[in-house]
C-alpha cells in the first residue's frame, strides 16, 4: 500500500538527480572561461548563456542516466543518497533523460552544427558510459574526463577560436577529473566488485592503482608547465597557489588512505582543486 501511495516524481528528487551544484559549476566554468580568458564583454553575449544552459543539461541527462543503470551498485555504496524508485520512477528518470538531451541538442543547433554535433556526441558518451563503459578499467574514466575538459573547450569551439589559456584549462579539468574518478573507483569498491565491475581498483589493486594518479599527476603538472612556458607565461606563484599546494595536499592524503572515508574526502578535494582553478580565472 505504502509503495501504491509513493509519488512517481518530485522537483526536489529531480534536482538531487541532476546535481544541480554541480550544473552550476558547469556554468560558472564556461562563462568564466569566456570572460576571463578572452573577453569580459562576453558576459552579455546570448551565445554563451544558451551555451552554459544546453551544456548544464546534457550533462543533468547524464547524471540521470548514469543513477539510472546503477541503482543496485548505489545502494550498497551509498544508500542514503539514491534517488531511483525512491523519490523518482525509473520510467520518468528515462522520460526526463531523454527529454533533457533532446532539448539540449535542440539548443546547441542554435549556436550551429559544430556545437549540436558536440552535445550529441556528449549525450551518446554519457549513455554509453553509464550502460557499459564505466564497468571496464580506464576506458570510462577516461571518457568522463574527455567530457568535463571539453565542456571548456566548447567556448574555443563557440567563438571560432584557439586561444591557449582556454586549452590549458580544458586540460587542467581533464586530468582532474580523472583523478577522481579513478578515487571514486577506489571509494566505492565494494559496491563495484559485487557487481561484476572490472574498475581499475579491482583489476589491478589499491596500491597499484595510487601509483597511476602519481603518474597522471606528474604527467599533468609537466604538460601545464611546458604550454605555460611556451604560450601563455604566466607566473610561477600562480601555479604553486592555485595548483600545485592543493595537490601537494592530495597526494599527501592520498599515501595515507586506505578507507572509504579517505577515498570520499580526496574526491571532494577534487572538487575544491577544480574549483579553486575556476576560480584562478579572475587573478589572469
Amino acid at each position: 500500500m505504502a509503495q501504491a501511495n509513493r509519488q512517481p516524481f518530485s522537483l526536489q528528487a529531480l534536482v538531487r538527480l541532476t546535481r544541480f551544484w554541480n550544473l552550476v559549476i558547469i556554468g560558472m566554468a564556461q562563462y568564466f572561461t569566456a570572460c576571463f580568458l578572452i573577453d569580459k564583454a562576453l558576459i552579455s553575449d546570448w551565445r554563451l548563456l544558451v551555451l552554459a544552459v544546453s551544456t548544464a543539461i546534457i550533462a543533468a541527462a547524464g547524471y540521470i542516466i548514469n543513477d539510472y543503470y546503477d541503482i543496485k551498485i548505489d545502494l550498497i555504496n551509498k544508500p542514503d543518497r539514491v534517488v531511483i524508485g525512491k523519490g523518482i520512477t525509473r520510467r520518468y528518470a528515462l522520460f526526463f533523460h531523454t527529454a533533457l538531451s533532446v532539448t539540449g541538442i535542440a539548443l546547441g543547433l542554435l549556436l550551429g552544427l559544430r556545437v549540436a554535433a558536440i552535445h550529441f556526441v556528449s549525450a551518446f558518451l554519457l549513455w554509453w558510459y553509464s550502460n557499459s563503459l564505466k564497468r571496464q578499467p580506464f576506458i570510462g574514466n577516461v571518457a568522463v574526463a574527455l567530457l568535463t575538459g571539453l565542456s571548456v573547450w566548447l567556448v574555443n569551439v563557440l567563438y571560432y577560436e584557439s586561444y591557449a589559456l582556454v586549452s590549458i584549462y580544458a586540460l587542467f579539468a581533464f586530468f582532474i577529473t580523472l583523478v577522481r574518478e579513478i578515487v571514486k573507483d577506489m571509494e566505492d569498491l565494494k559496491g563495484d566488485n559485487t557487481f561484476g565491475c572490472r574498475t581499475l581498483p579491482i583489476v589491478w589493486g589499491l596500491r597499484k592503482t595510487k601509483w597511476v594518479i602519481y603518474l597522471l599527476l606528474i604527467l599533468f603538472a609537466s604538460l601545464v608547465m611546458y604550454l605555460n612556458y611556451a604560450y601563455t607565461r604566466l607566473p610561477e606563484y600562480y601555479f604553486l597557489v592555485f595548483l600545485f599546494l592543493p595537490l601537494g595536499l592530495f597526494v599527501a592524503r592520498l599515501i595515507q588512505a586506505d578507507t572509504r572515508k579517505d577515498f570520499y574526502w580526496l574526491s571532494q578535494w577534487c572538487k575544491i582543486i577544480m574549483l579553486l582553478g575556476i576560480l584562478s580565472m579572475i587573478f589572469i
